[in-house]
């Protein structure tokens, strides 16, 4: 099982068992350690990989613990603190996590209550574990966005300064973004002041603010709705746009897959997967899912391509990422002849508007596959 495919695992799980976990013991047992093991990929039976009721030699009340530390060559490189699943993520409540922060090696602190993972570093001051988390991952209501960012904590792809380097950004366009979906579900007076001021010269007085906290809010509901149904209309090729590239026959099914042994035989050094790419595959593997189950949707890299295909098939090729050139990415989309289409793409968003041509390819390969049921 791969890391999206124990994602969405464990996220299934939580909607169908959370309802009757109790403590946190049991959150631990049912989501915190299928999390550690098989989306993080450290061995939590291992204790040279994870420290279970860990203690720190120093520095700490007696008696205290954090609940898991992940080791990697010996030293803690990620602190994990517990809490029963519901129950809220206070950063008051996680005072063991800010003191053995500052006394081990560990530069990511992580509180959960198995649904919700706040990860933290030091951003504002070293060894001090900063206040708001630069990433947050709710396993109910999962931001793909984040997605690649949490990979480069894992076993396989650890990569911590990597993370750190792009901690600050995630941390504050995250706590901006959860700013704004507060403001869409109630405006805060101070921005309809600002909006009324613009739009009226009423003066502030308490009637009109509570009026036009009423007009503010259904304004941006409107205008979400309006961002939305464009975005649909799109997908659904009401303005589908033309290709680029004129159509040129894709390889036969035998060379290509000759080729692609061939160029994986120089080595996985020779290829480096962007999160670009990964971040297109996923918006692709979004879009077939409406078809097949989303474990069907596979990929491969090459040093030309980003290859994405059905059931691992080079045979059953789905679409091609061409994001290996210097400035301009294209994305690669096939006929019913097998004859490749490359679109220019202004930003990943862009894909979306070839949405009803990537299920179109899918259902091909698919056969007589039912349609997944919402």
């Amino acid at each position: 099982m791969d890391f999206d495919e124990a994602i969405a695992d464990i996220a299934s799980k939580i909607i169908s068992q959370g309802p009757s976990i109790e403590t946190e013991e049991a959150t631990k047992n049912a989501f915190i350690m299928p999390f550690i093991s098989r989306v993080l990929g450290y061995d939590v039976f291992n204790p040279l990989e994870v420290v279970p009721e860990f203690t720190a030699d120093h520095g700490t009340k007696r008696g205290e613990k954090v609940d898991y530390a992940i080791m990697k060559d010996g030293e803690v490189q990620i602190l994990i603190e517990c809490k029963r699943i519901g129950d809220p993520l206070h950063i008051k409540h996680a005072s063991q996590l800010f003191r053995y922060f500052s006394v081990t090696n560990a530069r990511i602190g992580v509180l959960t209550n198995g649904q919700v993972f706040n990860f933290y570093t030091d951003l504002d001051k070293p060894n001090m574990m900063d206040d708001r988390p630069f990433l947050v991952l709710d396993l109910a209501d999962i931001d793909e966005t984040i997605l690649p960012e949490l990979r480069k904590l894992t076993k396989g792809t650890f990569n911590l300064d990597s993370v750190i380097s792009s901690a600050e950004e995630l941390k504050y366009v995250g706590a901006l973004r959860r700013e704004i979906a507060d403001e869409f579900r109630e405006p805060a007076p101070e921005l309809v002041k600002m909006l009324m001021g613009r739009v009226s010269d009423r003066r502030g007085t308490a009637e009109n603010i509570r009026q036009f906290t009423e007009l503010t809010s259904k304004a941006m509901k409107q205008f979400l709705k309006e961002q939305v149904n464009a975005r649909l209309k799109s997908a659904l090729g009401e303005a589908e746009p033309a290709p680029l590239v004129a159509g040129a026959p894709a390889p036969d099914a035998e060379a290509e897959v000759a080729a692609t042994t061939a160029e994986e035989a120089t080595g996985p050094a020779d290829v480096v997967t962007t999160e670009q790419e990964l971040a297109g595959y996923q918006i692709i593997k979004a879009i077939a899912c409406s078809d097949v189950k989303p474990q069907r949707i596979t990929h491969r890299d090459s040093k030309t391509y980003f290859a994405i295909m059905l059931d691992d098939n080079n045979r059953k090729s789905i679409a091609r990422l061409w994001f290996n050139g210097k400035s301009r990415k294209h994305l690669g989309l096939f006929d019913e002849n097998k004859v490749e289409t490359r679109y220019l793409l202004e930003d990943l968003d862009d894909i979306y508007r070839y949405a009803e041509q990537i299920r179109d390819t899918v259902r091909r390969h698919a056969g007589d596959q039912v349609p997944v049921e919402a």
